[in-house]
């Protein structure tokens, strides 16, 4: 029995071998430094600076947003930068699947991989619900009046929304041909509207500044009792739940941390930077670079909004659903509504994209190495794309959109993101110590137990790899391990029912792995005949590559 449980944990922990003496990929390699941070800020600049902020001031943190978003920006930078170690170190297509996959074991790499395609669907369908939503205002609702009357969903519960979103569908439809068309007109497209985006949450800022006053910074509940007294006396007075107790942070501490889970959600999208290794001309140059850059845009694009949100107009008269028009009709700037509706389309565009552009190379990676259904693997001659598991991806982020209500499901989201992050901060401690040399059994137990002081400090004394990258995280061990710490803090403040979700959905995943990818995968010695493709002609005769690890060399005959 011993054995073979062992012999077991063995098949779960292998590691995939990467040859990373050949260059050569299948994808097209078109991608500049600067279409990297444009695809970064592009999909991670989206929902949440024109939604998000005015939610989770009005319901959590009040004026304390800013501090909300700092904390999000530091786990989010933190789970960067070992994002950025590992695409200067492992410049092949996969991300933080791929990461895992050759440092802690197959079955973690599973894990990883299937919480970045959960992250990636939800991301992609509800942003395409947002930007449905943004659409649908400004022509005054016509649209979901429309469907609300002719095709409303009466279901019980909150899983469905209140009506199939036709407008979600197609978008999402219309992007999936885009994606599957070429990488390089995708990127054309996203940095056109990503510099639209920034130019308007340019003037947001200056005009919230310029317009703000800082008063609303200190409130009291004397202010808030006049303003209910104002707009409905009738109403009942629960100060600390619809107020708190005023000033800068309201709802105290709690409600910060609380506000910054949620604030994570609208960081989710670096990550997709790191995708993009195989199509990146210069890959260990411009994956870290695109990552902490587009970070960093980000960070002081939410943190102008939202101290520009909070001054214009008291925390408590937000409106959760559009607080940017709201804010400027307050301070007398009505037809900047248009201006901001302008740049909330470009950025949810920009968005949808950044989320449907890595969904599709995580399940090829996953599909080559056998852990799914390798027909996803298919790759298109003509664009250079994975146009299978673009498709697929596709409609199934299409038919979530269409149908599904996700406001409870953007938490899944970010448990499946935390996760990923974890996992890799956790990679990046394990690489750099195996490669100086030190390959015991106290590095398993050092991840098993890592929250316990011991096994920090047996980290610290582990002699750290001397190895040259272009990029390496600094600080080691003490950044990652604080990484980790921060996410999963994070993850505990998301609540029941997100769990019960997640768990639904790694029991769908585990099923998968154990009854296919377990045998099916590459390591598992059952790997299929390499790919062979064309190269140019050399003497009228066709010279054969195989693929990575292949055995068949350049040159040589099929």
């Amino acid at each position: 029995m011993a054995s073979h449980l062992s012999t077991f944990g063995k098949i779960l922990l292998r590691r995939r071998k990467l040859d990373l003496s050949s260059v050569e990929t299948q994808f097209a390699r078109c991608l500049s430094t600067l279409d990297l941070i444009a695809l970064g800020v592009g999909s991670t600049l989206g929902a949440g600076v024109y939604v998000l902020a005015g939610e989770v001031a009005r319901e959590k943190a009040g004026p304390a947003i800013v501090l909300c978003f700092l904390i999000a920006a530091l786990s989010s930078m933190l789970a960067g930068l070992c994002y950025a170690e590992f695409g200067a170190r492992v410049p092949k297509t996969g991300s933080a699947y791929l990461y895992s996959y050759v440092t802690v074991g197959e079955i973690w790499a599973f894990i990883t991989g299937w919480n970045l395609i959960l992250s990636y669907v939800i991301g992609t369908a509800s942003v395409a619900r947002a930007w449905s939503s943004t659409f649908d205002n400004l022509v005054e609702q016509k649209i979901s009046g429309f469907f609300k009357a002719s095709m409303a969903m009466t279901v019980p519960g909150k899983v469905l929304a209140e009506y199939p979103d036709l407008f979600a569908l197609i978008l999402v439809l219309l992007l999936t041909g885009l994606l599957a068309f070429g990488v390089s007109e995708s990127a054309l497209v996203n940095k056109i509207f990503t510099g639209i985006n920034l130019v308007v949450l340019g003037f947001v800022i200056i005009s919230g500044f310029v317009k703000g006053d800082t008063n609303n910074w200190h409130l009291t509940e004397n202010n808030y009792r006049e303003f209910i007294n104002s707009t409905n006396g009738s109403r009942e007075l629960k100060l600390k739940e619809q107020y708190g107790t005023g000033g800068f942070a309201p709802f105290g501490l709690s409600g910060v941390l609380s506000g910054a889970a949620t604030c994570f959600y609208a960081f989710v999208g670096f990550d997709c930077i790191a995708t993009t290794s195989e199509e990146a001309k210069n890959p260990m140059r411009s994956i870290p670079i695109g990552i902490v850059a587009s970070l960093l845009i980000c960070f002081f694009a939410y943190f102008g909004v939202s101290a520009a949100l909070t001054m214009m107009m008291p925390y408590y008269q937000l409106n959760t659903q559009s607080p940017l028009p709201e804010a400027f009709s307050f301070v007398g700037w009505g037809p900047a509504r248009y201006i901001v509706a302008v740049g909330s389309l470009c950025a949810l565009s920009t968005s949808l994209l950044g989320s449907m552009f890595p969904m599709p190379r995580v399940i090829y990676a996953m599909a080559e190495d056998g852990l799914l259904f390798r027909f996803l693997s298919k790759m298109s001659a003509r664009t250079k794309t994975p146009v299978l598991a673009t498709i697929v991806s596709g409609i199934i982020a299409a038919l979530m959109a269409f149908l599904f209500d996700l406001a409870a499901l953007v938490d899944l989201m970010s448990i499946g993101t935390l996760l990923a992050y974890s996992l890799v901060a956790i990679c990046v401690l394990i690489l750099r110590l195996l490669l100086a040399g030190y390959s015991g059994v106290v590095v398993p137990c050092v991840i098993l137990v890592v929250l316990c002081a011991v096994c920090v400090i047996i980290i610290w004394r582990q002699p750290e790899s001397k190895e040259a990258l272009t990029f390496k995280v600094p600080l080691l061990p003490w950044l990652p391990l604080f990484s980790v710490f921060v996410n999963i803090y994070l993850m505990m403040q998301l609540d029941l029912g997100t769990w019960c979700r997640f768990t639904v959905w790694m029991a769908l995943g585990f099923a998968i792995y154990f009854f296919y990818g377990i045998t099916n995968s590459n390591e598992s010695g059952n790997k299929p005949l390499p790919r062979k493709y064309e190269l140019p002609v050399e003497n009228n005769a066709p010279i054969y590559k195989g693929a990575p690890n292949s055995d068949v060399e350049a040159g040589s005959s099929p």
